[in-house]
């Protein structure tokens, strides 16, 4: 009995210690949205980003399995040329002022938004510009929900007022790692545009 629950502890380890180096591989060979870090602050930074295209859906009616599946299509090859486009980080979530989400974007890669991006052949996706400007980022790791985003919204707002920094527009969440990253691992995001 001894040996079978070793066995198992040792297989846990081990899909424990692959799914992270699986994970760190990904990461770090996945093209991400450019920025630049201007201050820190624990797990709060500035940061300014450059212009990003991105590709984008809406998230009402199917939910975020149906928006991601859209947007996925469109990166293997479902568009005017029939051109399979790299995944990319993170994948952006706009959102209401209060935090419900209404859109998911995933970031179109710069060699590809340079040379020209090809065209959604679904009406259901369309390319759009994120604007260059400073961004204030709060990351969290874990599973990501609503109790949590908001939660990290009211957390990067509150910061925000004491440094007498004014954000402006709507929140915008990001995600980025696949489903199957290990919760301790996962890297996530709510980011405010700042004046």
């Amino acid at each position: 009995m001894k040996v079978k629950t070793v066995t198992i502890w040792f297989v846990a380890a081990a899909l424990i210690v692959g799914g992270s180096i699986l994970t760190v591989g990904l990461r770090a060979s996945t093209e991400s949205a450019r920025y630049k870090v201007l201050e820190k602050s624990g797990k709060i930074e500035i940061r300014q980003y450059a212009e990003h295209l991105v590709a984008a859906t809406s998230m009402s009616g199917a939910g975020g399995n149906g928006s991601f599946g859209r947007l996925f299509r469109y990166i293997s090859g479902e568009n005017k040329d029939s051109k399979k486009i790299a995944m990319t980080t993170p994948v952006f979530m706009p959102a209401t002022p209060n935090g419900r989400t209404t859109e998911m974007q995933f970031v179109v890669p710069v060699d590809v938004a340079q040379s020209g991006a090809p065209a959604p052949s679904s009406k259901s996706v369309s390319l759009k510009r994120m604007p260059s400007g400073r961004y204030a980022a709060i990351r969290y790791g874990g599973r990501s929900n609503a109790k949590v985003q908001k939660e990290r919204l009211a957390e990067l707002r509150a910061y925000l007022a004491e440094e007498g920094l004014e954000p402006v527009g709507n929140p915008l969440f990001a995600g980025y790692d696949p489903p199957w990253t290990p919760a301790p691992l996962r890297r996530n995001e709510v980011l405010l545009r700042l004046r």
